[in-house]
């Protein structure tokens, strides 16, 4: 026996853990593959195998931060519907938004918020449920009405100006062009705005011509919530143990301080006892006139902290982008400037309510939304229970239902010539310069989604963006200042844009040289 035993460890060497784990996965592993390709209720769906049997490909394109580019290329490929992962479809026609999104029938359960995507906003009206989402919409709306914002009007005019003015230092009063960042002069200009309306103060971003550190926070924690998700997707609770075991290295140390920083100047807001026509007030009154739960003061401040990131980053976002195809595009810029100057005898004119005649340049901010959307991501919805039939597919509940707006913005059967920028095809008519534009697909942009969760603030937003363009272009002509703010469009993307500067010549009107 003692030979045999002898014998047998010679030719068999001793079996370790890593051993018996790896021959325990990889059954597990190939059986996982196998059903998802021959077994899972969403078999039968277009899309790349290697993309159906595993979720790695899926994780791989998030982490890249080139996401977008990849489900566009799916969708170029295989239609409007694709299986980009073993439990989630894409979708690119129009009609999606409103199948996933849109107000449902009595009776039919909404297709919820991705748990996972919306964790850290589950007390604000982005990832609230449904009927605290309904309760927070009830009162924000107080501060969105149209009485709301032409009493906003003179404190949002305030930081135009200011805009206005450092720009016009930087060109020695309109005597010499300047190049500079214009990227972040919209990001000073957008937060101090809504920090004033949030808050009841700016963060000095324009005075000090800098950033607010808890801007800066803000900017940072972009692609740390891209890792987060990943996390999330894979490992939910090594995510909070990392954030008790290494707190200063976990991607929600920066959203940790932004909330407590948000609870701090909402209670001073209040204190203050000021009436003025910001945020805080509205909420305020709104909560008073719900007939159900009014905010309680963490809600409050969640909503307010929402708020500086929804109403700040998307929209300076959406002003970068247009600068930018401005710049690049002369004879889209040519004829904005001839619209805006030839509609106005003096800057003055230019208000939250003259801008409405401004169709050119409705078009061309659509246009730009367009090419370079300042929500480039998936905002990830989940099958309701039962299921439902969305473009002629059964999709079961729980399945991750996927938009990307960059993806669908640029398919060939979305929009004519979908990689020039062509803001014409926003018009009335139905051909420019020798381009016919089929249009049936048009509604496919939706910069600020649909249904009863559509956002809050598009009217704000868009009057904001078309006063400060207005403006903008009554004083400057445009060009790129460097050749290296040309590949701005390129830019990464985890949930927002990770944007590099953009780099503007500033031509003082008058003394044009383009």
């Amino acid at each position: 026996m003692a030979i045999l035993n002898t014998t047998l460890l010679g030719v068999y060497p001793p079996i370790s853990w890593p051993m018996l784990l790896a021959g325990a996965a990889i059954p597990i592993i190939l059986s996982t593959i196998l059903y998802n390709l021959l077994l899972h209720s969403l078999r039968s769906l277009p899309g790349p195998k290697l993309w159906a049997a595993t979720p790695i490909p899926y994780t791989r394109a998030w982490l890249s931060g080139r996401m977008s580019g990849n489900i566009h290329r799916l969708h170029e490929r295989y239609g409007d519907v694709v299986r980009v992962a073993p439990n989630r479809v894409s979708f690119a026609h129009p009609d999606a938004y409103n199948a996933i999104r849109g107000h449902r029938k009595a009776g039919q359960s909404e297709h919820g918020k991705d748990p996972i995507f919306y964790k850290m906003s589950m007390h604000n009206i982005l990832g609230a449920n449904r009927e605290d989402h309904s309760r927070f919409r009830k009162i924000l709306s107080h501060g969105f009405s149209a009485k709301a914002m032409q009493d906003q009007q003179p404190l949002i005019t305030r930081y135009i100006d200011l805009l206005m003015n450092r720009l016009q230092d930087l060109t020695k009063g309109g005597r010499e062009e300047a190049v500079t960042d214009m990227g972040a002069w919209f990001n000073f200009t957008t937060f101090d705005i809504i920090g004033d309306l949030s808050f009841g103060a700016p963060f000095g971003c324009l005075e000090t011509s800098s950033y607010h550190l808890w801007v800066t926070a803000i900017l940072n924690s972009v692609k740390g919530f891209g890792i987060l998700m990943v996390m999330n997707w894979y490992f939910p609770n090594l995510s909070e143990v990392i954030k008790v075991l290494v707190p200063w290295r976990h991607p929600e140390k920066h959203t940790d301080e932004q909330g407590e920083y948000a609870r701090v100047q909402v209670a001073k807001r209040l204190d203050s006892g000021l009436d003025r026509p910001d945020f805080i007030q509205a909420l305020t009154n709104g909560a008073k006139a719900n007939d159900g739960r009014p905010l309680t003061m963490e809600e409050m401040a969640m909503n307010a902290r929402l708020l500086i990131l929804a109403g700040s980053e998307t929209t300076a976002t959406a002003l970068a982008g247009t600068v930018y195809y401005l710049a690049t595009h002369t004879r889209v810029q040519a004829k904005l400037a001839e619209e805006v100057r030839g509609q106005f005898m003096s800057e003055d004119e230019i208000d939250f309510f003259s801008v409405s005649k401004l169709t050119y340049m409705f078009a061309v901010l659509d246009e730009s939304m367009r090419m370079f959307p300042p929500v480039p991501a998936n905002l990830p919805r989940k099958a309701a229970k039962g299921g439902d039939v969305i473009l002629g597919w059964h999709i079961p509940e729980d399945t991750g239902l996927e938009i990307w707006p960059w993806a669908v913005n640029h398919l060939s059967r979305n929009f004519t010539e979908p990689n020039k920028f062509i803001p014409e095809r926003w018009l009335e008519a139905d051909s420019f310069d020798g381009i016919k534009f089929d249009k049936s697909r048009h509604s496919t942009l939706q910069p600020f989604s649909v249904g009863p969760r559509n956002c809050i603030g598009k009217n704000l937003a868009y009057v904001e963006m078309r006063v400060i363009l207005a403006r903008f272009i009554w004083n400057f002509d445009l060009a790129l200042g460097d050749e290296k703010s040309r590949a701005f469009p390129e830019a990464k993307a985890f949930g927002l844009w990770i944007k590099e500067p953009l780099n503007i010549r500033l031509i003082p009107v008058g003394h044009s040289s383009i």
